[in-house]
């Protein structure tokens, strides 16, 4: 057969084309995970609020709420300045609350399996809608939204929202399901406790029964309303999201959820297929092959469509919200779905057992887990006082294997704000555990809003108690609303100590995105340095961090009082591995220009002179022979 030779010809450039771009994606590809992320993790609802009325249970209407409009270029802008390349949109998904948007066809939830006014972000209503709240006009809440998507994506950052596989909402209610997609529950036969096709289980033959309120409290504070009257009609009754299978749960269960059923039988047991083993070493295509054709529970396959239709819509991650609660095979099959149609997702996971980091991580395909059970406990303990600085390369090295992998926090909705009594008491005093945590590893940072200025969570929202801004009512954020400044988002209204911190954590974190060095080894030489330097004590951190592009000595004081003015020692071996000859280097304090000095290596050992104020950090970066 004749080849016409403008076919080939048009064939070889097609080929040589695509080897140039592929190879020019590749080079983006490095380059993008050649540095580390920084999520900024944002409560939606709080964020725009300007009214500063912050009444305990107010109303929307008394104590306002930020909407999504809120973040319009100027301060996405500033987000994104502050050295951000993630938003985690927190509350995005309609979750059920007490304020009344019948109007709009909605339903209105009842207080007594509602967690304050505004209610929980993390029980879900309807998964295929955005919270009415956050769009100014709530018929066009996810119009609103999809300009909010391409808005930061405009502003150089990447959109995560949170997905919560474990439980939803108690009264769920799809009203904009796509075509095919039907209710959780919709056909489940709730004669039985369990089915594996179920989406529920069920305590058969009893109803649900709203907890017997202790300590005080009262669905919105005691307000009258006329459905909190300590009745929920939910026949048969339904586990709990947090596992109780009590028709009556308690006040401290998760009683506004149900549980989902992923085909784990009451007893424990699974119903459905086991990863072979080994499988944790195979990537996500195998995976996806593995379960292509499996008979899965329908569970399964309501989650994975969920995920894809808010990655379809723009979204670049899913935070996975209790994620070990939920079966790990479940997670290889939901994650290697993503990752066949979004191969640079970002994935989440809300995991607390350092048992299981390696199973969600390996065999569930996560890309990212909380590192709090170890390293953010560790640390805190070292801010409060109670914990020595030697503590933290043992933390470190427990997770030494999957450390890329250990997302670092300080602050999330979850945890006391630094600056709470209950804390630190001091926006200060997390300075030096800032600089740590963000150094350490290659993993990325969690940053929550508003830690940046120092806010130390003390309003009195309603549900719950002051040290965690509140996620379940509408309450404003002082801190917050000084920097954006009636919308300016300049800082016009912050003191100058917010605006200092602020600028600490601008100057960190942009250097984190940029660094080389940190994307690369790690050596910890704190404990030679308290062998070596009497003036080194526990209070103190040392570490290095380095690339063949640069080298990094980082060293923080944690101690708030004492001034530490010593030579710090770099042990032999590695200026030998840093291929460093005797002589004087150059090295300059990433945190402060001013700071310049010199490192002599004499002997195949080294020495910095340091002066570290109390709470002050250094990173030095090594220059050129002199």
């Amino acid at each position: 057969m004749k080849i016409n030779r403008v076919f080939l010809l048009f064939i070889f450039f097609a080929v040589i084309y695509g080897c140039e771009k592929q190879q020019e994606q590749n080079q983006v590809k490095m380059t993008t995970k050649g540095h580390k992320k920084v999520i900024y993790q944002v409560f939606t609802r709080l964020f725009g609020n300007e009214n500063k009325t912050n009444k305990p249970w107010g109303t929307v209407e008394e104590n306002g709420v930020g909407k999504f409009d809120d973040f319009n270029n100027e301060a996405l802008r500033e987000i994104n300045e502050l050295g951000v390349t993630h938003i985690w949109y927190t509350g995005v998904l309609h979750h059920a609350m007490i304020t009344d948007y019948e109007a709009y066809g909605i339903s209105n939830d009842d207080p007594d399996v509602v967690k304050g006014r505004a209610g929980s972000p993390y029980a879900v209503k309807d998964y295929y809608s955005v919270d009415p709240d956050l769009a100014t006009d709530p018929s066009r809440g996810m119009q609103e939204f999809e300009a909010l998507i391409k808005r930061t994506h405009e502003n150089g950052m990447k959109v995560i929202i949170d997905i919560v596989p474990n439980h939803i909402a108690r009264k769920y209610e799809g009203r904009n399901n796509p075509e095919g997609v039907s209710d959780f529950g919709a056909h489940d036969d709730n004669s039985l406790t369990y089915s594996r096709n179920n989406n529920f289980y069920y305590i058969v033959g009893e109803s649900f029964k709203v907890p017997v309120w202790k300590d005080g409290y009262l669905p919105l504070g005691g307000e009258k309303h006329p459905l909190a009257d300590g009745n929920f009609e939910e026949t048969p009754a339904k586990w709990t999201g947090n596992g109780s299978r009590l028709s009556q749960p308690d006040q401290n269960d998760w009683y506004e959820t149900v549980k989902i059923n992923y085909g784990v039988r009451p007893d424990g047991t699974k119903d459905f297929e086991s990863l072979p083993e080994g499988f944790g070493s195979k990537d996500h295509l195998a995976h996806y092959e593995f379960w292509k054709d499996k008979s899965i529970p329908d569970s399964w396959n309501k989650f994975r469509d969920i995920a894809l239709f808010w990655l379809g819509k723009g979204v670049d991650g899913l935070r996975y919200d209790m994620a070990e609660m939920v079966p790990v095979e479940f997670w290889s099959y939901m994650n290697a779905s993503i990752k066949v149609s979004f191969p640079d997702a970002l994935l989440l996971a809300e995991v607390y057992n350092p048992g299981l980091y390696r199973d969600y991580i390996h065999l569930g395909k996560m890309d990212y887990l909380y590192d709090k059970v170890g390293f953010y406990d560790s640390i805190k303990h070292i801010v409060q006082g109670h914990g020595w600085t030697d503590h933290i390369p043992v933390a470190q090295k427990d997770v030494a294997d999957i450390e890329h992998h250990m997302l670092h926090f300080l602050e999330n909705h979850d945890e006391q704000r630094i600056a709470s009594p209950d804390f630190a008491g001091s926006a200060a005093k997390g300075k030096p555990a800032m600089v740590v945590s963000t150094t350490i590893s290659t993993s990325p940072t969690l940053v929550y809003f508003a830690q940046e200025l120092g806010e130390p969570g003390s309003e009195n929202a309603g549900f719950g108690s002051p040290t965690r801004t509140s996620i379940f009512d509408y309450i404003g954020v002082p801190s917050l609303q000084r920097w954006s400044n009636k919308k300016k988002f300049d800082g016009g209204g912050l003191s100058e100590q917010e605006k200092e911190l602020r600028e600490f954590y601008q100057n960190l974190l942009n250097f984190t995105i940029q660094s080389d060095a940190l994307t690369g080894a790690y050596q910890e030489i704190h404990y030679y340095n308290k062998d070596q330097n009497n003036h080194y004590d526990h209070r103190i951190f040392s570490f290095a961090r380095w690339t063949e592009k640069e080298q990094l000595i980082i060293v923080s004081n944690f101690d708030e009082s004492n001034q530490y003015d010593l030579d710090l020692a770099v042990p032999a071996d590695l200026i030998s591995k840093w291929k460093l000859k005797d002589g004087h280097y150059s090295v300059e304090d990433q945190l402060k220009k001013s700071g310049r000095g010199y490192l002599n290596v004499e002997d195949g050992v080294g020495k910095i002179h340091i002066v570290l104020s109390p709470l002050e950090s250094s990173i030095f970066k090594i220059g050129k022979n002199k």
